[in-house]
C-alpha cells in the first residue's frame, strides 16, 4: 500500500494534515543523514509504544525524548532550518496563516 501523501506549501517547508501545518524536514540535510535520523526516529517512536503497552514511566519519558530529538535533528522541531527570517507557523491551522489561500486553492485537506 502506498504511502498516503498530504498537499506541500509552494516552499516546500510544511504539508497539511487535518487543516494543520506540519514543519517538513530539513532539505539540506544529506540522504545518508536523513535516513540514519529516520531510523533512529522510528525506533524512538516503537520505543514509545514498548513503554506504553507495559506503563513504564521512566522509559516513556526517555524514550519521548528521542522522538523529540530526532525531531529537531531532522528539522521537524526546533529552529526554523529556513534563514530568511521568515516566521515559523508549524502546528498553526493553515486558514490563520499566511498559507490560507494557497490551502484553499489545493482545496483544503479532506481528512
Amino acid at each position: 500500500m502506498p504511502a498516503k501523501t498530504y498537499p506541500r506549501t509552494p516552499d516546500g517547508r510544511y504539508f497539511v494534515v487535518r487543516g494543520r501545518l506540519w514543519r517538513c524536514s530539513n532539505p539540506a540535510l544529506g540522504e545518508q543523514e536523513r535516513a540514519a535520523l529516520t531510523k533512529t526516529l522510528m525506533r524512538a517512536r516503537r520505543a514509545v509504544g514498548a513503554a506504553l503497552k507495559i506503563a513504564d514511566a521512566e522509559a516513556l519519558a526517555s524514550a519521548r525524548a528521542d522522538v523529540n530529538a530526532a525531531k529537531i535533528a531532522l528539522g521537524e522541531r526546533g529552529p526554523a532550518w529556513w534563514t530568511d527570517g521568515a516566521a515559523d507557523y508549524n502546528r498553526h491551522l493553515a486558514r490563520n496563516t499566511p498559507y490560507a489561500a494557497w490551502f484553499e486553492t489545493v482545496g483544503g485537506d479532506p481528512t
